[in-house]
């Protein structure tokens, strides 16, 4: 069986290429047997994960972090959509944060993560779906793309936009001032949301929902739980700067003292969200901004939709 790994050599901002001789070498050194293709563009591992699926291949391994991974598996999925086998998916987690790596209990170091592919099993992982309509030239369009850790609107989109823009500062550092800037914003959305066993209308400052505990090193949907067949989201309205500051911290908890225990948040499961706000809000999936401008939008959850190599 020969795998086919797709390599971001910009992941971790060029981490995946500083580290690239010894990515190689590790899977050399587990055993697996391998052809290597590297992303030149955004959007590139889409194209040739789908590709590498409508051709059978028969183990596909992402290079990279939560951005390689979720357009790895996008690309997958839509060969799916096109009547193709899925494969299982390896992960060498190179990224910044690798949150998705974290959420399915994967090691972070890239060696460690070589050997659970040659020795791990594929196990059952859930996928969210996004979709959400944008102002086409010829009136609305219905746009779709698949989240394997987290999507979301209002201030985490924003605080995305931000950090794109910050190129000094790395890791959860660079996270956590993005996430000061957005707070100062203070921009919030009337909306209506419906889930299975509620409804909701009024405004909100964030709307986030949850495949796996955490986005960004912070616990967004700390109840999250990417085994279960549920999405797990997070809604609120904080009117003031202060106490969403003072909300921030309490968002590195994955425990006792999260910020979804405060009046003003409310956290449930469900199979599916729908979301329609007054004014257009931005929205993400695995942190990659896919409209700046939406005012409806929904998430479903497909359970066990992927198969991810796994410790046994």
């Amino acid at each position: 069986m020969v795998a086919t790994v797709i390599f971001n050599p910009y992941a971790g901002r060029w981490k995946g290429q500083r580290l690239r001789q010894e990515a190689e070498a590790a899977l050399r050194n587990a055993g697996i047997v391998f052809k290597i293709i590297y992303t030149e563009y955004k959007g590139h591992a889409v194209a040739i994960a789908k590709k590498s699926v409508l051709d059978s291949s028969s183990l596909l391994i992402a290079a990279g972090g939560d951005g390689t991974i979720s357009e790895v598996v996008n690309g997958m999925m839509q060969a799916v959509d096109e009547g193709a086998k899925l494969p299982p998916l390896g992960i060498i987690p190179l990224g910044t944060a690798n949150d998705f790596v974290a959420n399915v209990g994967l090691p972070q170091d890239f060696n460690a993560a070589t050997h659970v592919i040659a020795s791990g099993v594929p196990k059952s992982v859930d996928l969210g779906l996004l979709k959400y309509t944008i102002q086409g030239v010829n009136g609305p369009e219905v746009h779709q793309c698949y989240f394997d850790n987290n999507s979301a609107i209002g201030l985490e989109p924003c605080v995305t936009l931000i950090q794109q823009k910050i190129g000094w500062l790395k890791g959860t550092l660079r996270y956590l001032v993005s996430a000061v800037l957005g707070v100062l914003q203070k921009r919030s959305w009337q909306s209506n949301i419906e889930w299975e066993h509620g409804t909701y209308a009024g405004k909100i400052s964030l709307v986030t929902v949850g495949n796996g505990r955490i986005t960004g090193g912070f616990y967004m949907t700390p109840h999250a739980n990417p085994f279960d067949g549920k999405l797990t989201f997070v809604y609120g309205f904080v009117p003031s700067r202060r106490e969403m500051f003072g909300l921030l911290p309490r968002a590195l908890k994955p425990g006792p003292g999260s910020y979804v225990e405060a009046e003003k948040i409310h956290e449930f499961d469900s199979s599916w969200i729908r979301v329609r706000t007054l004014v257009p809000t931005p929205v993400h999936a695995d942190g990659e901004i896919q409209s700046e401008a939406t005012n409806y939008i929904e998430w479903s959850i497909l359970p066990q939709a992927l198969k991810v190599i796994l410790p046994k």
